[in-house]
């Protein structure tokens, strides 16, 4: 899919700039927010593609309005209502409450086993590795190129490596390949590589410092051969 989400590469934005004393949560709705992520997780309502691919759905101007758990809200609020989790008259009657009342307390609950299950995923994670008996079509030192289409629905293939060349430099197995797996087509593995691309095939000559250079973990289905030469 192609939105504003995918700002890989995109001018005018400024540098990326982080705070070293960043707190984890800015406000005590987060908290809520984060504790939603992982109930609808656990209950079946989304895998972490569709996650993603939810939050792709937001309009362009609220996507860029927002702040980080606000788009986690709306991927939650999308796949519960979808699930009949919810219903969005009550949502609307509890969101024009919160509007009048902010400082009205959130609801409480105590749930020790989604503790629990935040806790091992958190140290854990959730990983996306799976078995399949696909061979490899490529291997370290290979030249590659990025399939240039434009794919509708999630994808993992971001705009600004689209149409350009680099190496492999590592390989890593098969893992769930997002395209199916966000759009609710299944796990379908894959073999993921890194794949090394120098600044000025990304970007051209003169744009930034001509010994960067970036690598980007790719799933096979988006690679082509290519020619030494187009590295």
């Amino acid at each position: 899919m192609n939105g504003v989400f995918d700002l890989g590469g995109t001018d005018g934005l400024g540098p990326v700039r982080t705070d070293p004393d960043e707190p984890v949560f800015r406000a005590e709705w987060e908290k809520a927010a984060f504790a939603m992520f992982a109930t609808c997780f656990r209950a079946g309502f989304f895998t972490v593609d569709q996650f993603r691919h939810g939050i792709e759905k937001m309009d362009p101007a609220e996507y860029l309005l927002s702040n980080y758990y606000e788009h986690w809200t709306h991927t939650v609020e999308h796949y519960a209502e979808q699930a009949g989790a919810i219903d969005p008259a009550e949502l609307e009657k509890r969101t024009r409450y919160y509007l009048e009342n902010p400082d009205a307390p959130l609801p409480e609950r105590r749930d020790p086993e989604l503790l629990a299950f935040v806790d091992g995923a958190i140290k854990a994670g959730a990983p996306a590795a799976r078995e399949s008996d696909k061979v490899a079509r490529f291997a370290v030192g290979d030249t590659v190129r990025i399939a240039t289409d434009s794919p509708e629905g999630h994808t993992r293939r971001a705009r600004y490596i689209r149409g350009r060349t680099g190496v492999i430099t590592g390989a890593h197995g098969t893992f769930i390949y997002p395209d199916t797996a966000g759009n609710g087509l299944g796990e379908c593995p894959e073999h993921v590589y890194t794949v090394k691309f120098t600044a000025t095939e990304l970007w051209g000559e003169g744009t930034g410092d001509p010994n960067a250079v970036v690598y980007f973990d790719v799933w096979e289905p988006y690679l082509s051969p290519a020619s030494p030469e187009g590295a």
